[in-house]
């Protein structure tokens, strides 16, 4: 029989990424699409007639039996999440409600429909926060700064106490930042690769941003969704680090798009006191050894190049949309 396959999240960056993986390795793929008027299918579009979209709701725990029970799969990945940590101070209470119980309303329609489903927590490096440790490993105590990173921890551990409790196959990626061409313009790294395109393109003046000296251990997406599957084809449930194992500031974030489009990042990067966190994480970078000598996973992307590439995707995007 053909393996099945449920996500959530399919329509953001990660989830697009795990959904061609599964259909290149022949599974039937469907998604959980979260009925919005702003709902967009952009980033699955081109593989969208090869999938199966059902409409439910971390926040209705109805909805999330139905479709596992509509969708009879053997793995389910929840990347479903208020994931914007910025907006997590100001739409606290939804972000608990969907990045932190969502998670036990999944796990909970699992253990109701069929225990035997293995499921992934998508959990994130904010939970390590005002870190503990460097490099932050799976037993690095948590610490986290946002709203959005609280509810992570608390989506980690009941992520545990499900597994723990009742026996399910129930694993946690703590995913170190990643990035792509498909990564919303909201977030930091696609808001400077945008800018740099922009400015090449002398349709923007100047890039405004916060922190310039955070740092963050930043890979590639592609490679952090082939980590998810591999947790999922162990016989033993477990959490992992996935990260690159190498940390970069904002700044050189910065330099790096700019030089791609042959500009001087310090011409056009401005400050600005509204876009600093009021708790921020100052420096996040993992240890991947355990992902690396279990799973046999090893990133393939370097820093440099995903920038790059970030950078010239959103050059050929705003071009075309100029000739339109």
């Amino acid at each position: 029989m053909t393996k099945r396959a449920l996500i959530t999240g399919i329509t953001g960056q990660d989830g697009s990424y795990l959904a061609e993986l599964l259909l290149e390795k022949g599974y039937e793929v469907f998604g959980i699409i979260r009925r919005t008027t702003t709902v967009s299918y952009e980033r699955i579009k081109h593989i969208q007639d090869k999938l199966h979209l059902l409409s439910a709701d971390l926040t209705d725990l109805t909805s999330l039996i139905q479709s596992i029970r509509d969708a009879q799969p053997a793995e389910i990945y929840n990347l479903a999440a208020q994931s914007f940590v910025p907006a997590s101070w100001q739409q606290p209470v939804l972000t608990g409600d969907v990045t932190a119980l969502g998670v036990t309303r999944m796990l909970d329609a699992i253990r109701t429909v069929d225990p035997s489903i293995r499921f992934y927590q998508a959990s994130s490096s904010e939970m390590f926060g005002k870190v503990q440790a460097v490099p932050q490993k799976e037993t690095t105590p948590f610490y986290p700064r946002s709203p959005y990173g609280v509810a992570k921890v608390y989506g980690h551990w009941i992520t545990v106490n499900y597994r723990e409790s009742y026996g399910l196959h129930a694993t946690s990626g703590i995913l170190f930042n990643h990035e792509s061409p498909r990564r919303g313009y909201e977030f930091v790294t696609r808001k400077v690769t945008r800018h740099a395109a922009m400015i090449s393109l002398k349709l923007a003046n100047e890039l405004r941003i916060g922190n310039l000296d955070a740092q963050r251990d930043w890979g590639f997406a592609g490679d952090y969704v082939r980590a998810m599957w591999m947790m999922l084809q162990q016989d033993t449930p477990d959490d992992y680090v996935v990260a690159t194992g190498e940390t970069h500031t904002v700044q050189k974030l910065c330099e790096i798009a700019f030089a791609a489009v042959d500009l001087d990042w310090r011409d056009y990067v401005v400050q600005d006191p509204r876009f600093m966190r009021p708790a921020e994480v100052d420096l996040l970078i993992g240890d991947p050894s355990k992902a690396k000598a279990k799973l046999g996973w090893e990133p393939t992307v370097p820093f440099e190049g995903l920038i790059e590439m970030m950078v010239r995707a959103d050059y050929d995007q705003i071009k075309a949309e100029i000739r339109l």
